[in-house]
């Protein structure tokens, strides 16, 4: 296996720049060793653009029951009149900080170039004849480090703000303080028209040489190493520079002095034993030709039936996946851009981007993803409440379908995305962390607390019924697509249903009794799914609202994924229709979280062609840069994570599948992995799962950590397993 990648080319564009982060701060390094550039970004780095009245929920509670009795009269538009008449209102956008930036002299002599990544460590590698340059972000020490050998006889170094898009109006002042061979690069950025800024600093220390100070930054002649040490703050007014420079210099102490060397392999050594450890939980192996598995990866992309791309695909998803997330979960770039105008404002996306991206945590192992989501979750529960309040006049807890990391509230919207009246958001973004629990055998407190408060909000909101009794969604919208008859606020889409019904369900098993029997019931009173006259699960169950099935998002079978309330098993015939659902489903414009999301969606329905037809449509669309982070669209069109963050869930998916009282072993095999094995995937039982497998056989190994009895499903049929603490168990054919 190779659990990395490399070019023979320094990155001619920000987008091929290999990356390295830790959740918090990231770097994306291209790799030129005339101009060896380390764009730094920030998970708290984004601009001010909006004053705090605009960025506040709509007051609209007063006018929610007129809204509903118009929706529920058959006004199909009434919605779109439902606003406080604001223009749309981004949120902030995400932006990069600044790049350190070592410079040799012109006409310096020429070597080929090699640079590459290694997912075990996090270290992204440039060399060029003697000269070596290693970079990581410490998920230890929360610094950026660039150790730079033979650097050259003479370099310039500073830290450059002029990335492209930068605002004209961005105040950036530098400063520099050296003494021997330590030397203090600062800037300091203020955002237009705002009292807000950031501060970059970077500790340089060298080996020898001379260092003199010049307009932009420092002169350095015959130093034979360099180390970067390189933070940046986001703040209100100014920072203290000496503190953080003293947090710097923190980091050097009792390293044996002048000895370069031995202070970066601590640093390293420090960072490699979280990250490494969390890195190598899962693992992936095709049996891909060791050949192949050596050449570049942008030789590999043009070769989308590989095994090894697929190999490679899925190390470097689970290695993004745990470099964007820390602070907060990846947003929809990551944790990475090297552009101001980031598209969607590099926001977090939470009607299935963000879901998305994050749906291996659990089952790859990855709890410190899990628990960034968690991070999100969690700080922004009071402005939830707000939105709850202020927008549908109920208690409870309404989450965002856009947010910047920073607020909660609902802000973002228009006529035709009204995304403030989507009230599922709050189920899918607690999924992943009821999961987490079930896979653990523990609670969260927090986690119990946001879903009681989500139960409090169903039981104020679902006040309405419609003509058979049943209780009415109203008003209801389905991400981000409308009813054919209808508008884009509706009543009853499918989505809010399943939401709502796992919501107080989920709820009611961990409430008092005399409150979980309120929960079951007003559960049960919400609609049945409705099949469509073509057979398929609607997206919308009102009478006159019809499918529009040309859109990139599959909401109407989020009962199918992530929900797995629909399955093969337990629902045959509504398993059935949801198949039906997907193949009818086109894809739009392609974006590559649609097809994902189908890949994912197939799985679960044990469907193996659906799901090797959407994992061929991302890897014969050209959606991957040479980063082997991907695109939005084909042609590597707009930055974005969805695709990579996401192929690990869909393969997993397609090779194991769980639930609390149930295994399934290989639902999916895409064709295009007809052996292979894949190992460390986590339960919803409480066991690990190793499984290899080859055409007509397969052979599992789990190793329960607590007493279980469930459902067994494989190729050969079903069984019931016992599993004792502890026990190794083996299942095979």
């Amino acid at each position: 296996m190779i659990h990395g990648t490399w070019e023979p080319a320094p990155a001619a564009r920000w987008e091929d720049a290999f990356l390295a982060g830790n959740g918090r701060h990231g770097a994306l390094v291209p790799g030129d060793p005339g101009d060896d550039r380390v764009i730094v970004t920030h998970h708290t780095l984004v601009r001010p653009n909006n004053p705090p009245a605009d960025t506040a929920p709509p007051r609209l509670a007063a006018a929610l029951p007129a809204l509903q009795d118009a929706l529920l009269a058959g006004d199909t538009t009434a919605a779109e009149r439902f606003t406080d008449g604001r223009p749309l209102r981004w949120v902030q956008p995400f932006h990069p900080g600044f790049a350190t930036r070592i410079r040799s002299e012109p006409g310096a002599p020429a070597h080929p170039v090699r640079r590459s990544v290694d997912f075990t460590t996090g270290v992204v590698t440039g060399q060029s004849g003697e000269r070596r340059s290693e970079v990581f972000v410490s998920r230890a020490d929360d610094v950026v480090v660039q150790y730079v050998t033979a650097p050259g006889p003479v370099v310039e170094i500073d830290l450059d703000h002029r990335l492209p898009g930068v605002p004209t109006g961005l105040g950036a002042g530098h400063g520099v303080a050296t003494v021997r061979r330590e030397t203090v690069l600062t800037l300091r950025a203020r955002y237009p028209d705002s009292p807000l800024g950031y501060t970059g600093l970077t500790l340089l220390l060298t080996d020898g040489g001379h260092t003199t100070v010049t307009a932009s930054g420092i002169r350095v002649e015959g130093a034979g190493r360099l180390l970067l040490l390189t933070r940046v703050r986001r703040h209100a007014g100014g920072i203290d520079t000496n503190r953080e420079t003293r947090a710097l210099r923190a980091l050097t102490e009792g390293a044996p002095p002048g000895d370069l060397g031995a202070l970066h392999a601590r640093l390293l050594a420090r960072h490699t034993a979280l990250h490494g450890a969390a890195y190598r939980r899962v693992t992936l192996d095709l049996g891909a030709d060791d050949a192949e598995r050596a050449l570049p990866g942008s030789t590999l992309l043009r070769r989308p039936g590989s095994p090894a791309l697929l190999e490679r695909l899925f190390a470097a998803g689970r290695y993004h996946l745990l470099s964007s997330s820390g602070a907060l979960p990846p947003r929809l770039t990551g944790l990475w851009t090297g552009d101001w105008d980031t598209a969607w404002s590099g926001a977090f996306t939470t009607n299935a981007n963000l879901n998305l991206q994050t749906a291996s945590a659990v089952a790859a192992d990855l709890p410190e993803v899990t628990q960034a989501h968690a991070n999100l979750v969690h700080g922004q529960v009071d402005d939830w409440r707000d939105n709850a309040r202020v927008i549908f006049g109920a208690r409870g807890i309404v989450a965002p379908s856009h947010t910047d990391g920073a607020s909660g509230h609902t802000y973002h919207f228009s006529r035709e995305y009204p995304l403030h009246l989507w009230t599922a958001g709050a189920d899918w973004l607690l999924k992943p962390l009821l999961d987490d629990e079930e896979t653990n055998g523990r609670r969260d407190p927090e986690t119990t607390a946001a879903l009681t408060e989500l139960a409090l909000f169903y039981e104020d909101f679902l006040s309405r019924t419609g003509p058979d009794g049943r209780i009415a969604v109203v008003p209801s919208y389905s991400p981000e697509n409308r009813p054919r008859g209808g508008s884009w606020g509706a009543v009853n889409a499918t989505m809010d249903i399943a939401a709502a019904r796992h919501a107080l369900r989920a709820a009611a098993d961990r409430a008092p009794a005399e409150d979980a029997g309120r929960l079951r019931a007003l559960a049960d009173r919400l609609p049945e799914y409705r099949i469509n006259d073509e057979g398929a699960v609607a997206e919308w169950a009102w009478p006159g609202l019809g499918d529009r099935y040309d859109h990139r998002h599959l909401s109407h079978l989020y009962p199918v994924w992530p929900l797995d309330e629909i399955n093969p098993y337990d629902t045959p015939a509504l398993a059935e229709a949801a198949r039906r659902a997907l193949e009818l489903r086109g894809s739009e414009n392609d974006s590559a979280h649609g097809h994902l999301h189908h890949g994912l969606i197939a799985a679960r329905l044990r469907e193996a062609a659906r799901t090797e037809e959407a994992l061929a449509r991302v890897l014969t669309g050209d959606y991957f840069h040479d980063s082997l982070m991907s695109a939005h669209y084909p042609g590597r069109d707009v930055y974005n994570a969805d695709a990579a963050h996401a192929l690990p869930a869909l393969l997993i998916e397609a090779l194991v599948q769980s639930t609390p009282a149930r295994l399934v072993l290989l639902p999916a095999r895409p064709a295009r992995c007809p052996r292979g094995s894949l190992t460390g995937i986590r339960t919803r039982f409480g066991a690990r799962v190793d499984l290899t497998w080859s055409p007509g056989e397969y052979h599992a190994v789990l190793h329960p950590e607590r007493d279980a009895e469930i459902d067994l499903r494989t190729p050969a049929g079903a069984a019931r397993l016992v599993l004792r603490a502890g026990e190794e168990r083996t299942v095979g054919s």
